[in-house]
């Protein structure tokens, strides 16, 4: 089993090396793969190319990676300490604030039109903030919740709970809107990878870098979790402080990808479940390498399909993400129905 282990891990990194690189490559404006090389290298001579490849197709390809690494990991996180199979990011309702952040930010651009040049910020730099800020804020509450609330069940159900509501403010202000403002968040909602420039696409690299390393440190804790909370308390571990810790490091998580990218759907649920079934294992020593190396790829790839190599136009990453997200899960379910029981 060990070997076989060593052998998927092998491929994921082959793997993940290669849709970088393919996403470097692809795109609506064709290249050789010499051009690439020698715009990485510093190397090219033409400027229009080295251009293209790293300002526009390098950042794109880091968030990507950095998006689905975080993604991915928080799923596997959440799932461990709800011990549900089908919870994911959005599940504690921190994409929602995001949203929200982003409603007030783009559909009240008539009122902030006279204040976005006075602080010197760009609309694009606004709704970063303004999602960041939601997201926090949505965090804040359940983090303060959490800590009078020993039952994870009721924690789980308050977090739903709270993304209905967020969503419906949301609503709200899309009934007031104006159709140009509410066109703008239409198009932040389809997820996008091409938002960032290489500064906030590394800055996100490493917080998610920092994150998973962070992470490898709680691996025997989130093994006990896997039993439940009082098998790890009686085992001597800090539950509460413990579940404290993971759900600040998913809600940063969450909150930094949503104001990057937008709402990016089905990565958080669907690479948990194909990393478990690749591996034949709940341990989380090879699941968190593995959920990195998934995540990573799975949201490359979707990125590279997104492009349409050849095209001018780009499909929304919302879409394609739910399309190849949700037959994983479904077969998964399937393929293990004792998940469907312990549901129930």
């Amino acid at each position: 089993m060990k070997h076989n282990n060593n052998i998927f891990f092998i491929t994921l990194i082959f793997l993940l090396v290669f849709l970088f690189l393919m996403n470097l490559w692809f795109g609506s404006v064709a290249m050789q793969w010499r051009d690439v090389f020698q715009a990485l290298t510093g190397r090219g001579t033409n400027n229009g190319i080295s251009t293209i490849v790293i300002a526009y197709r390098l950042p794109q390809a880091v968030t990507a990676l950095a998006t689905g690494i975080a993604l991915g990991l928080s799923g596997l996180i959440l799932q461990t300490l709800f011990r549900n199979p089908l919870a994911g990011p959005s599940v504690l309702g921190i994409s929602a604030g995001a949203s929200l952040g982003v409603a007030i930010a783009v559909l009240s651009g008539s009122f902030l039109a006279g204040i976005v040049p006075a602080l010197g910020f760009s609309n694009e730099i606004l709704s970063i903030l303004f999602a960041f800020a939601g997201a926090l804020f949505v965090l804040g509450v359940i983090l303060f919740v959490s800590q009078r609330i020993a039952s994870v069940v009721t924690l789980l159900i308050i977090g739903i709970m709270m993304g209905y509501a967020v969503s419906a403010v949301v609503g709200v202000l899309q009934f007031f809107s104006r159709p140009d403002d509410m066109y703008s968040f239409v198009m932040w909602g389809l997820g996008s990878f091409s938002k960032t420039d290489n500064h906030q696409s590394l800055f996100l690299l490493f917080l998610v870098i920092a994150g998973v390393v962070s992470s490898l440190f709680y691996i025997k804790a989130l093994n006990a979790l896997l039993s439940g909370e009082v098998y790890a308390r009686s085992i001597g571990y800090r539950v509460k402080r413990i579940r404290f810790f993971f759900f600040v490091l998913t809600g940063i998580f969450i909150a930094a990808t949503t104001a990057y990218t937008g709402p990016i759907g089905f990565l958080g649920l669907a690479v948990p479940h194909l990393a478990r079934s690749l591996f034949k294992t709940s341990n989380h020593a090879v699941l968190i390498p593995a959920v990195v190396l998934t995540g990573g790829s799975m949201a490359l790839l979707c990125n590279l399909i997104a492009k349409l190599p050849g095209y001018e136009l780009s499909l929304p990453i919302n879409a394609v993400t739910s399309l190849i997200g949700a037959p994983i899960v479904i077969w998964v379910l399937l393929k293990n129905r004792h998940l469907k029981r312990n549901t129930l």
